[in-house]
């Protein structure tokens, strides 16, 4: 898809895509309540299967999808949809048991598991600018955790896993953004956007049946809601990173923090800590300066 070079397009889709986004997440948090989360994500990977085959049909010169599925790194598309099926899952298991600002600052931790990972995995070198950006990033995980009194002992376990696995979501994260780094290398983006649905798909479809619970009419809507709303957000984010470069956009994708403060006060009635705004402000600070780093060292 050709880099339009809009700034205000791409904000504008941005600021939708993170809304929508948010709002997904919202809507998971209530259904998970009685469906379990497998289900969910089975529902979000299989719904929007059609809005990625439009995208791909789209952005191809030849609309053949057998080209585009045509690979020689099997093995390394299998890697990237078992992370990101696991980032998925991390996801969704959180937001049933996390409030939604905190979760959502949580998996903005992306970035800084990046920089580390892209040490042993890419073999670059981290200088001290970007291992202090890292530190600042896990000062404001430990902010959010004593926030939610993680080291007081008055946590109830199954939070303290929420915690956790919230932060793991980061970790898949950035396990699937080295993966896409690494295929991108030889595989075109559609052949790899294309293999992500399919094998992610086919994940949670061989472990639906272990988990099913028959929704109601109200539940089904909502998780074809899910699957649709996920769909049209992929699409956004899609044309939004077309749109614009990433260094101008990046800030913008930060936005997805203040509609889960608005989302989960309407909705859920919960209101953010003093500590969550605070540890928030710390990871996205660290995710910033790294942007900033990275973009210093490729004009080097």
């Amino acid at each position: 898809m050709p880099l339009r070079h809009d700034l205000r397009r791409g904000v504008l889709f941005m600021l939708a895509a993170c809304a929508l986004f948010t709002g997904m997440g919202a809507v998971v948090k209530l259904l998970g309540e009685r469906i379990p989360f497998p289900e969910i994500m089975f529902f979000r990977s299989a719904l929007a299967m059609p809005v990625v085959l439009a995208i791909v049909l789209r952005s191809t010169a030849l609309p053949n999808v057998g080209a585009v599925l045509r690979t020689r790194r099997f093995g390394g598309h299998v890697t990237r949809a078992c992370s990101g099926t696991l980032a998925m899952a991390c996801g969704f298991y959180a937001l049933t048991i996390l409030p939604l600002a905190e979760q959502t600052a949580l998996t903005n931790t992306t970035p800084i598991f990046t920089t580390l990972l892209a040490i042993p995995m890419l073999g670059e070198k981290v200088g001290v600018h970007r291992v202090s950006a890292v530190a600042l990033g896990f000062a404001g995980i430990l902010v959010i955790a004593f926030g939610q009194g993680a080291f007081q002992g008055a946590l109830p376990a199954a939070a303290k896993w929420g915690l956790l696995v919230a932060v793991m979501q980061g970790v898949f994260s950035a396990i699937t953004t080295m993966m896409v780094r690494s295929l991108s290398g030889t595989e075109a983006s559609t052949t790899i956007v294309m293999w992500q649905s399919l094998l992610m798909t086919s994940f949670t479809a061989v472990a639906l049946p272990f988990f099913w619970v028959t929704p109601t009419l109200t539940e089904l809507a909502l998780l074809v809601g899910i699957g649709l709303i996920g769909g049209v957000a992929q699409v956004l984010m899609t044309e939004a990173w077309a749109s614009a470069q990433v260094s101008a956009l990046s800030p913008f994708s930060y936005s997805s923090l203040l509609w889960a403060v608005l989302f989960g006060w309407v909705v859920f009635g919960d209101v953010p800590s003093p500590w969550t705004i605070l540890g928030a402000a710390l990871i996205v600070a660290a995710s910033l300066y790294i942007l900033h780093r990275e973009l210093l060292r490729r004009r080097r």
